[in-house]
């Protein structure tokens, strides 16, 4: 069945959650995809996640799997209760690389990306390799 994964500015409004949301479920119903990898870095992902935990009480067959890039810690409590896994090899990766090891996992994973990238930057930087992989992009915004 079809995968799905999310990249999104770590800062972003909390207004994007319906449209989120909207997004998650036409991808279910028009598209058949049942499975979700999202990260665990910032706003966008906490969004993410909170749609999914909202869509999945409707559509109970959907999966969705918090996919990390460190171990949690107990700051990261609000993602322990939620199915998780860390890609294999990523433990031996140098500290400084083991997000953008995680964002291409992502990426190789999913057969759609939604996106919420306004400028340069790490998310953009995974859209569009994600685009160039031929990953069909949902955008959020204007800058698709």
């Amino acid at each position: 069945m079809p995968t799905c994964t999310f990249f999104g500015h770590r800062d972003c409004p909390d207004s994007l959650r319906p449209s989120l949301q909207q997004a998650i479920v036409r991808l279910i119903v028009e598209e058949g995809v049942d499975t979700f990898y999202v990260g665990h870095q910032g706003k966008f992902d906490r969004l993410a996640l909170a749609a999914l935990q909202q869509v999945a009480a409707q559509y109970p067959h959907i999966r969705y799997t918090v996919v990390l890039a460190y171990l949690p810690t107990r700051r990261d409590a609000s993602w322990q209760s939620t199915d998780t896994l860390v890609p294999d090899g990523i433990e031996n990766v140098p500290k400084r690389f083991v997000i953008s090891y995680r964002n291409r996992w992502l990426v190789e994973h999913a057969d759609v990306v939604i996106a919420y990238a306004l400028y340069r930057g790490g998310a953009m930087q995974f859209v569009e390799l994600a685009q160039k992989k031929g990953k069909r992009i949902v955008w959020l915004n204007e800058a698709g």
